[in-house]
């Protein structure tokens, strides 16, 4: 009897071949940029503490939810330009556009803000794809620099039905960025969605100009969310005191308590103004190649291990 390979697998080949080639161009275009690849552990004692994300336990510490963590205190070691490309994992965080085990690009430089990894976004995915042009779902997407930017504060007067304040107020906006915001989002462009409310700064710092926002931005390509980035808070104070706020939320809902991540708030006052940027490697491959579902562009979905 003849046995047929799994054509679940199989199928893949062509879009797994595009996948390495695309990551060895990713590589390539940081490494001519001078920066330095780093490998930091995956298996760390604290996460930095998210409302929204939970960490994976792995023994008594847990697997990185991001590298961020690590990176940045390379930074403040005096490391100026990193890049890194690794594995992440997020507890429950599955549907067609995510996975529990993920494949991360994170990339900071020191001495600069937030607008320059805009540029860096811009020159990479302009690498990648040199036409200027992404086919997807029919639609054609123009690459060419420089692209759109929207402050939140605007897509919420464009695309919500109550106004930003309000959905502050009543701890619903990630509901409406969801679901009312991101879906009408241009897709024909990418878009820089930026200057994000100071209660979702996260580990982003405040905007001197304007400190009820936070230098902070995601990107979206056709319609996929595919990068987080911002300049970084580098007061030991503040991040200290938000950390300890988003753990008491955490804890409030009954998730489960997270340490803080001592070494990080201490050497976070030698860290020189920098920014950094989280890109979803898979997300990326699914626009490149023209792919809807997440598993169609890595080897295994958990549902075929």
């Amino acid at each position: 009897m003849m046995i047929e390979p799994n054509w679940q697998i199989a199928r893949k080949r062509h879009t797994l071949e595009n996948r390495a080639r695309i990551i060895q161009q990713i590589r390539a275009f940081f490494i001519r940029h001078d920066f330095l690849e780093v490998e930091t552990p995956h298996r760390i004692p604290a996460n930095a503490p998210e409302l929204n994300i939970d960490a994976v336990p792995a023994a008594d510490w847990f697997l990185q939810t991001s590298p961020e963590l690590c990176m940045k205190r390379l930074l403040a070691a005096g490391f100026e330009r990193l890049f890194q490309i690794c594995h992440c994992w997020r507890a429950g965080e599955r549907s067609n556009t995510h996975l529990p085990e993920y494949s991360m690009l994170e990339w900071y430089r020191s001495h600069c803000d937030y607008r320059q990894l805009m540029a860096d976004c811009e020159a990479l995915l302009t690498e990648l794809k040199p036409d200027h042009r992404i086919f997807r779902q029919g639609q054609t997407i123009d690459l060419t620099p420089p692209w759109p930017r929207l402050t939140v504060a605007d897509a919420f007067l464009q695309f919500s039905s109550m106004p930003l304040a309000t959905a502050l107020a009543t701890d619903e906006f990630d509901s409406v960025m969801a679901f009312e915001i991101e879906p009408n989002l241009p897709k024909d462009r990418p878009l820089f969605l930026f200057e994000y409310p100071v209660e979702h700064a996260s580990l982003a710092r405040k905007k001197i100009s304007s400190p009820a926002v936070a230098e902070r931005f995601e990107l979206y390509i056709g319609g996929l969310e595919l990068a987080n980035a911002f300049s970084e808070l580098t007061d030991p104070v503040e991040q200290q005191q938000r950390f300890t706020m988003e753990e008491m939320q955490r804890r409030k809902l009954g998730k489960t308590p997270y340490p803080t991540p001592e070494p990080f708030i201490k050497e976070l006052a030698t860290l020189p103004p920098s920014a950094g940027i989280a890109l979803g490697i898979d997300r990326l491959i699914m626009l490149l190649c023209d792919k809807n579902n997440i598993d169609d562009v890595v080897s295994f979905s958990p549902e075929q291990l």
